[in-house]
């Protein structure tokens, strides 16, 4: 252990100026477990009020350490979700990793690999950066590290444990692709899954065909929950449980209609826990505004190292070992979110508080609909859009085109349904949002508001196969994607 004895040293020092900070430094450096879902959103857990489906892993972390209510990922859409992770910068920030089916330059350092500098063992499997070209940003190996090659995830959590030094700590991401479509239609009912107990969002219309949608997603949920308390049962038996800091989130919103790939609720926010059981009070529920760059400099804090001038998240260490809930840093009330290519182009940039969404589309001549996989509830809207106005209402939600603004006022509107950007009486509103939205984008040089945005319309694309494509393809709505 003594040779991590100078980066601790060293994140102490640059960490002097905060009494809170050098206090929660670490005198062993932790373990990082990193638990991620693909397509988990918000809030189809128990833990926030949903009555059907089970998320163990979720509930244990939950216990042992601190649940958010308000997590957000920095982008709706899986390979930049990632990214932001990985760099803890805002993801409009990474340039080609801005968007999907990009690269995430190798000048962007990651927690890993500034981990592995500070002598940690690195390992994963699963979805790690994804779906992207790897290489062409000048790296190696993907940013969640070098693959474990095993049939299960347990099963490559076990060998990188069994093949790791006693004196060595580790860092471990467990990329997931479940709850990612595609779905065995009827498999969640067939399993016992309830319909009749699913809560159907105003947004989506509330017929069986969608009812059952959303429990063959509820048992990919559980899918990822059960295989992430393998992980974490593997961790117990192998006594590195309480020195481990274990995060476990989705990378975006469920993949339905108006969820994933979007700027609402539905997309953006993400269930999260995180604990470590030697230094984080556990049992406690916080309500402040956080989002995923803030996890990398949480992660390096709690390692003893310095956090990059360059990361624009901040760490939520002093927060996690402070004991408290509820509000507990006045300043984390709201979050800066949006989302550039997705399977199509269709930028949008979004402040969230407690009270107030607002979104802006910043090319509302584009084709809006970047939701692809299908599944019934998509096939269903579509197929029935011009039965009633009511139908035609739900595909203008999830398909329609899209006004310049977007204000909702989400204690009255949870679903977002009513879009308060042009009433009079919520100016002021809108305006102090749009300038707060504006100045944070402009602090941290997003191209968009430096009046270079078509750079993110011209970035290289690859297909999953890892062919380049034309970049006039990047400008047409996409049909596939991840």
């Amino acid at each position: 252990m003594k040779k991590f004895l100078p980066a601790i040293l060293c994140g102490l020092t640059s960490l002097c100026g905060c009494l809170q900070a050098a206090e929660s430094a670490p005198k062993t450096p932790p373990n990082i477990l990193f638990l991620m879902a693909d397509d988990w959103g918000w809030p189809h857990s128990p833990l926030y009020g949903d009555k059907v489906v089970k998320t163990p892993a979720l509930d244990q972390i939950a216990r042992d350490g601190v649940l958010f209510n308000h997590a957000y990922c920095s982008a709706s859409s899986c390979a930049p979700s990632r990214a932001a992770v990985f760099t803890g910068q805002d993801f409009w920030r990474l340039e080609e990793g801005a968007n999907l089916l990009g690269t995430l330059p190798a000048k962007f350092p990651t927690y890993p690999e500034l981990l592995k500098n500070a002598g940690y063992v690195i390992g994963s499997v699963g979805k790690g950066y994804s779906p992207a070209n790897v290489e062409a940003g000048g790296r190696t190996e993907n940013p969640s590290g070098p693959q474990i090659s095993v049939s299960t995830n347990k099963d490559g959590f076990e060998k990188f444990l069994k093949n790791l030094p006693a004196d060595k700590p580790f860092c471990f991401w467990f990329g997931s692709r479940d709850p990612h479509r595609v779905y065995k239609k009827g498999t969640g009912v067939a399993a016992g899954i309830d319909p009749a107990k699913v809560e159907v969002p105003g947004f989506l219309p509330d017929v069986p065909e969608v009812r059952s949608d959303f429990c063959d997603y509820y048992l990919m949920v559980q899918k990822f929950n059960d295989d992430s308390m393998k992980i974490i049962d593997a961790l117990k038996a192998s006594g590195r449980y309480d020195n481990t800091l274990i995060i476990i989130t989705g990378d975006n919103g469920a993949p339905f209609p108006r969820s994933k790939t979007q700027c609402y609720e539905w997309s953006m926010h993400q269930p999260l826990a995180i604990s470590w059981k030697d230094r984080i009070p556990g049992g406690r529920t916080v309500e402040d505004y956080v989002t995923f760059t803030d996890f990398a400099p949480t992660i390096l804090q709690a390692a003893g190292l310095s956090v990059p001038s360059d990361m624009t998240g901040k760490s939520l260490l002093p927060l996690l070992v402070s004991g408290k809930s509820g509000q507990v840093e006045q300043e984390r009330d709201a979050v800066f979110v949006g989302r550039e290519r997705h399977t199509g182009s269709y930028p949008m940039r979004s402040i969230r508080t407690k009270e107030f969404s607002y979104i802006q589309n910043l090319a509302t001549d584009r084709d809006p609909n970047q939701y692809g996989r299908g599944g019934p509830s998509m096939e269903y809207i579509i197929a029935h859009k011009d039965d009633s106005p009511e139908m035609q209402r739900f595909y203008a939600l999830s398909f329609g085109p899209r006004p310049a603004e977007e204000l909702y006022d989400l204690q009255k509107d949870p679903d977002e349904l009513t879009n308060l950007a042009a009433d009079p009486k919520f100016a002021d509103t809108k305006k102090k949002l749009a300038d707060r939205l504006t100045a944070y984008l402009t602090k941290t040089k997003d191209p968009r508001a430096l009046g270079n945005g078509e750079f993110f319309d011209n970035c290289r694309t690859w297909d999953g196969k890892g062919k380049e494509l034309p970049v006039v393809s990047q400008e047409k709505p996409g049909t596939g994607g991840e």
